[in-house]
């Protein structure tokens, strides 16, 4: 059980900080200002500010956000009149920092009770000092002065020349399909490692090579290079037709016809039986002959990235045009038994289920879905076509039904899935 915990904190933060790192990296190159780079959720454990951006570690592993200055998730920055803060005072008598917190008094501060702020157009702050109600008193604001919020967590002010809607509609774009791109990257990169600790790609043939050790194989005679032509009088072409048939017989005596040197041989075997996702199937010990060259092993990143994109692109299809079930999703929950079973397979089995949930998170994200990647890219197109962006107001509804459906399919979702596999 720590043995999965470990893996699934480890696959599931990789993923989020791939994904939001796409975001956070063309938003800083865009000129966006990003206020918080947060991996997790719920309380923070630790955050470190640096170059305008404060990073967070947060207490629970299931997810993750990058705040960007103006974006539809960034908190208003203005401050309720009546506020008590402690101001920072720059040699220039120029406001660099604002404390709202009680924790972290700042050095030399000046007490301050707010009543009004522009921190986004003419930068400035006005309210009482020391407690002095009698005269109102008015300080510029820095360009790049900073908040301390009740947390404790200090994030930089966001004037308009750096907030996310005030940028360039293709730096939008791009901003919004960066994590989406990262995680096809990450799918790509994982696969290709995949086969470098594999020793190569699977050819797809049913020519077969031995695994190490002792197995059914090795004992009843099959040699490295030699092509299983049938299963109990099943033709088997490639290796998926082999190994369909292979697992089919767990436990049973099982005829194989091979083709060693142009010639044919006969051979009765019984598959091992093997437990895999409660379902027992038959393994003999072969795996399909590897083509071990570099080109191969560099080249298998896209190719199983790609007919993985195919396989869930055709689930999703499934999905909407014949019966669809929730049992057809899955959320941590359902992540973590998978990577309780691939843990099982050690390194290889963890490294193929990052590629694979990878994948998923990409393609998932582009659905053109409020809430989602896609569904922002897709606001970011019908801007292009009307030359034009949609209504604040629309936005906000469109965003706020596709929040409602999100979090509503999730609490579904993860319902199911403890049902699944665990209550079941």
């Amino acid at each position: 059980m720590l043995t999965t915990i470990i893996s699934f904190i480890i696959v599931f933060g990789i993923l989020v900080f791939v994904h939001e790192f796409g975001h956070f990296i063309v938003a800083k190159k865009s000129g966006i200002m990003v206020k918080e780079f947060s991996i997790g959720m719920g309380p923070k454990l630790f955050y470190y500010r640096r170059n305008h951006t404060t990073y967070v570690i947060r207490i629970l592993p299931l997810g993750g956000y990058v705040r960007m200055a103006g974006s539809m998730d960034d908190e208003d920055e203005d401050i309720q009149a009546g506020t008590n803060a402690s101001l920072q005072l720059n040699e220039n008598n120029v406001v660099s920092s604002i404390d709202l917190s009680n924790k972290n008094q700042l050095f030399q501060g000046i007490p301050f009770q707010i009543t009004k702020t522009d921190l986004v157009n003419e930068l400035w702050i006005e309210g009482y000092e020391n407690g002095n109600e009698e005269e109102l008193k008015r300080y510029s604001v820095d360009h790049d002065a900073t908040i301390v919020q009740e947390d404790g967590i200090e994030v930089q002010i966001a004037p308009s020349d750096v907030q996310f809607q005030n940028a360039k509609l293709y730096k939008r774009f791009l901003t919004n399909v960066a994590g989406v791109f990262n995680n096809v990257l990450l799918a790509i990169v994982a696969f290709m490692i995949l086969a470098f600790l594999q020793g190569g790609v699977s050819t797809n043939s049913n020519q077969v090579e031995l695994t190490q050790g002792q197995s059914v194989a090795r004992d009843a005679g099959i040699e490295n290079n030699d092509k299983i032509i049938s299963v109990n009088d099943n033709k088997t072409n490639d290796w998926n037709s082999l190994a369909k048939n292979i697992q089919n017989n767990p436990s049973k005596k099982t005829n194989l016809v091979i083709e060693r040197n142009n010639q044919k041989i006969k051979v009765t075997l019984t598959p091992k039986s093997v437990k895999n996702q409660d379902k027992k199937v038959g393994v003999i010990g072969v795996t399909s002959k590897l083509d071990k060259s570099l080109s191969a092993k560099l080249l298998s990143g896209f190719s199983q990235t790609g007919d993985m994109a195919k396989r869930i692109g055709v689930a999703l299809k499934n999905m909407v045009s014949k019966h669809f079930s929730l049992n057809d999703l899955g959320g941590p929950v359902a992540i973590f038994a998978s990577t309780s079973e691939a843990s099982k397979s050690g390194l290889n089995g963890i490294i193929y289920l990052l590629g694979f949930l990878s994948i998923n998170l990409a393609i998932i994200n582009l659905l053109p879905i409020p809430g989602l990647d896609g569904g922002k890219v897709l606001l970011n197109i019908i801007e292009m076509i009307r030359r034009k962006p949609v209504s604040e107001k629309v936005e906000l509804i469109i965003t706020a039904i596709g929040f409602v459906i999100l979090i509503t399919l999730m609490v579904l979702v993860t319902g199911n899935d403890l049902f699944r596999y665990f209550i079941k």
